[in-house]
């Protein structure tokens, strides 16, 4: 069984009551508040297996993407989101294709590379093969692009729409061997999730 210890992201005033909220926000906050997304937990406190804390991570992408159409907004949540519940990793964020570059995207991390060629390194590599990229160590990645010096291990999720690759869920870790297949799967349906709302 799947038990998750909570960090309130609001405070709700009046004990619980929504009264006290603008009437016009009433029905968001009570709407999150309901389906307890607004809610979210640190992966060191969670307990359960690694699929069924990603379902509940996907669950929430979709809680706080639903309704919203602004995809700035949308992939700035999902990266605050996976920063949040991810442990040992020190970026998580995206590209987008633009030409034949990948552009940077929203990210949580130290500052990044703002343009990745088409076909190089793991993104531009998983951008071009349109298949998730799991590198286990990249210093071993032929033609890996390092734009963080303590980034030892990397996984790169495509993001599709009509078949074709528009951008890249890319995320990095300071340890070597920090994915596995369970993250791979989990952060495909991470990808899939945000894919409805691009």
């Amino acid at each position: 069984m799947l038990k998750i210890f909570y960090s309130v992201l609001f405070h709700m005033p009046g004990r619980g009551s929504f009264k006290n909220f603008p009437t016009k926000s009433r029905p968001v906050f009570k709407k999150f508040a309901d389906v307890r997304m607004m809610a979210m937990f640190h992966a060191e406190n969670a307990q359960g297996t690694k699929k069924e804390k990603y379902d509940l991570v996907v669950k929430q992408l979709i809680a706080l993407t639903e309704g919203e159409p602004d995809k700035i907004a949308n992939l700035s949540n999902a990266t605050a989101l996976l920063n949040q519940f991810l442990d040992r990793v020190n970026w998580v964020g995206f590209y987008f294709a633009s030409g034949d570059e990948l552009v940077l995207g929203p990210f949580q991390g130290l500052p990044a590379c703002v343009r990745l060629p088409y076909g190089k390194g793991v993104c531009g590599t998983a951008w071009k093969e349109k298949r998730v990229l799991r590198v286990a160590d990249v210093q071993q990645f032929s033609g890996h692009i390092a734009c963080d010096a303590a980034s030892q291990s990397e996984i790169v999720v495509p993001l599709m729409k009509n078949g074709e690759v528009v951008g890249v869920l890319d995320i990095d870790s300071p340890e070597k061997n920090r994915f596995d297949a369970e993250d791979e799967a989990g952060l495909a349906a991470f990808a899939a999730a945000l894919e409805k709302v691009l």
